[in-house]
């Protein structure tokens, strides 16, 4: 960090003030967490031991439900036992290395998204070319480029961030550290920084979601030409998509998007998209998808019978 600093802790406002509400939300979000941690590591599990599930879609199914996992773990974890804290207090180390993980594995996500978006694309549009398209490789190339992308986003942010000053006051606005809270806390004006971090965050979410958008609308023209069993299916895989896609995306492009603020409504999105989400991806893909159903309970059945 800049050698002018003279902070070295900051101090979390929190999400609640009162010690009533912390402690049921001590409960809930933990029951959240661990929800999101079982049903996201039952999706990897499920897709790397069961042969149905082999195809490129489940491939990117279950990097998305390790990186919902991984983005889950950077805040919420710390903000569970915040909750039951007196002094909700993180180094300054400590804030950047969370901004570094949380950007990391928050644009990670948003690749894999879009990589997903493709590969629904190419089976849906381009149904007889789709195995020589799709290939393993193909495959590996796509989620490490989600990896490397989501890795130089949040190396550009921590670039901006070390070179500030800040010699306080050292109370963060915020239940975790986020760029725009702690440039508050900078002792220099930072407003080519706000700059650079919002087409860094907001326009990397915002073309992102037009790209994404875009291949969907070009997938539902598409399917006009399709039987209507094909038509059924298509829908039903698109429609998981496009509701994780609006779940993520929305909460993400309203905050950054728009004017910094200090409003709990601000905190509240936050949660949505840092706690909820996460939890909801897993049940979402599940609920609309026979093929994992099945296959989760073949999965179950065998260690069952093993068990006896």
């Amino acid at each position: 960090m800049a050698s002018t600093n003279n902070v070295t802790e900051l101090i979390f406002t929190g999400l609640f003030q009162d010690p009533e509400v912390q402690r049921v939300c001590f409960v809930v979000f933990l029951l959240v967490y661990l929800a999101t941690v079982v049903g996201n590591g039952l999706i990897v599990l499920t897709v790397n031991v069961s042969k149905s599930l082999h195809s490129p879609m489940y491939f990117f199914l279950s990097y998305l439900s390790l990186v919902e996992i991984t983005y889950s773990s950077t805040v919420v974890p710390k903000f569970i036992t915040d909750l039951v804290a007196k002094i909700k207090t993180i180094s300054l180390e400590g804030c950047v290395a969370q901004i570094f993980f949380f950007h990391f594995f928050g644009v990670t996500e948003i690749l894999l998204l879009v990589v997903m978006a493709y590969d629904r694309y190419v089976a849906i549009c381009k149904p007889l070319q789709y195995m020589s398209i799709m290939s393993r490789q193909l495959c590996h190339v796509l989620v490490a480029g989600s990896w490397l992308g989501g890795f130089f986003h949040s190396i550009i942010q921590i670039l901006i961030t070390i070179q500030l000053p800040f010699c306080g006051p050292n109370v963060i606005d915020h239940y975790f550290c986020d760029l725009q809270p702690l440039f508050k806390l900078a002792c220099t004006d930072t407003f080519v920084e706000g700059v650079i971090v919002l087409a860094n965050s907001g326009l990397v979410a915002l073309c992102s979601f037009l790209i994404l958008v875009s291949s969907y609308i070009i997938i539902l023209v598409s399917l006009r030409n399709h039987s209507a069993e094909g038509r059924r299916k298509a829908l039903s895989t698109c429609a998981s998509h496009i509701t994780v896609v609006l779940l993520f995306f929305g909460p993400a492009i309203f905050l950054y998007m728009r004017p910094s603020s200090t409003f709990t409504e601000d905190k509240l999105v936050a949660v949505f998209y840092t706690v909820v989400t996460p939890m909801l991806n897993p049940i979402i893909y599940t609920l609309r998808n026979a093929e994992v159903k099945i296959a989760m309970k073949k999965l179950w059945g065998k260690k069952n019978l093993g068990v006896e």
